[in-house]
């Protein structure tokens, strides 16, 4: 019998620096609530069984605002794969699946969300939601073969075979979650950054002889905003979302 239990890991330790402003990120207001409230209610729809919100140190007022969800630290910011597994202990033994949401991603709808936990119950490890925006720039690439995805491209490493790909990654997945704390452990930081990112679980999970999927979505539910510009432009993409 297929496990029908939804847990999500919402990340939310981010500052509001490039917004020039005080309040963390994820508390920026869209429509009169904090971006992350908006999130969070998305997921309450679903019934999700478990709601786990990583912050940051000093980010009592993010756990507050997220209460009574359940939240943890990142002690040191070491890149998304870092953050999520400062999961790990909140979802000990949690058999699901598990979705990897940004806090500052307002917009995803539940049917999304709903379409990739279908999907990865079709017998993939780990589902990335793609979009195709109007200028794919300088995002990520997903390179998708007979259905299945071979692996993520970051823009700075990507051929001018896979620059033209159009399918770009959105960040957000979902993870087998028997499974996804032991991939996520083996995420190395060998890179310009030293940091751990959460797009190499695909490399780990297919060296490991698992499947990995995708599903697209539409550009506009995963714009993020790191500006006041794109904060205001959100807002009339929920605003049009919610007949307002």
């Amino acid at each position: 019998m297929t496990n029908s239990k939804i847990a999500a890991v919402v990340l939310g330790a981010g500052k509001g620096t490039r917004m020039k402003s005080e309040l963390p990120k994820v508390l920026m207001p869209v429509c009169g609530k904090p971006m992350i409230s908006h999130i969070l209610k998305t997921l309450d729809s679903m019934k999700t069984d478990k709601i786990v919100v990583v912050t940051a140190p000093d980010g009592e007022a993010v756990r507050e605002a997220v209460a009574p969800h359940e939240s943890v630290v990142q002690e040191e910011q070491l890149g998304t794969g870092n953050a999520v597994m400062a999961a790990e202990s909140a979802l000990r033994g949690f058999d699901g699946d598990v979705l990897t949401v940004f806090g500052d991603h307002p917009i995803i709808t539940r049917e999304t969300f709903l379409r990739a936990v279908a999907k990865r119950r079709e017998g993939y490890a780990v589902v990335v939601i793609g979009f195709c925006p109007e200028d794919a720039a300088r995002y990520g690439r997903l390179v998708v073969k007979d259905g299945e995805l071979q692996k993520i491209v970051e823009f700075k490493d990507a051929t001018d075979a896979e620059k033209a790909i159009t399918l770009c990654n959105s960040g957000v997945m979902c993870f087998d979650g028997r499974i996804m704390f032991d991939i996520l452990s083996e995420i190395g930081n060998e890179n310009a950054a030293h940091e751990y990112y959460l797009t190499d679980a695909v490399a780990i999970a297919r060296a490991r002889g698992l499947k990995c999927g995708v599903i697209e979505c539409s550009a506009e539910e995963v714009a993020g905003a790191n500006t006041r510009e794109e904060l205001a432009l959100l807002e009339s993409y929920l605003q049009k979302r919610e007949g307002k």
